[in-house]
């Protein structure tokens, strides 16, 4: 059963990084494009960060870089000058043709 576990969330002041991790089970990682979505509080789900198995990339929001480790099976969001908007719910998935996996969330909250 294929599993995404994300860690690395916490509470940081403004201006700090963060560093959030998702490892993989039961699936192989050179296989999907994974991305990187948030959700604040009343709003919708939208992409922090996208990396194709191409090594293509697209960002929703700058000052952070998607990356991923095949060997450990683990992807990583690295996240720098963080702001209180940035505050939110982190979501790790991955996707390839019709199989579409999510983690449950990681929460990052941003203090001024």
């Amino acid at each position: 059963q294929a599993q995404l576990v994300e860690s690395g969330g916490g509470l940081v002041q403004a201006g700090g990084s963060l560093t959030l991790s998702c490892t993989a089970s039961g699936m192989n990682l050179r296989l999907y494009t994974v991305a990187w979505y948030r959700q604040a509080p009343g709003k919708e789900r939208e992409l922090v960060a996208r990396l194709y198995t191409s090594g293509n990339t697209n960002y929703g929001r700058g000052q952070c870089t998607i990356s991923k480790d095949d060997a450990k099976n683990t992807a990583y969001l690295q996240m720098n000058s963080l702001k209180v908007e940035d505050t939110a719910v982190y979501y790790c998935n991955m996707k390839v043709y019709r199989s579409d996996f999510w983690g449950q969330g990681t929460q990052v909250t941003v203090s001024s």
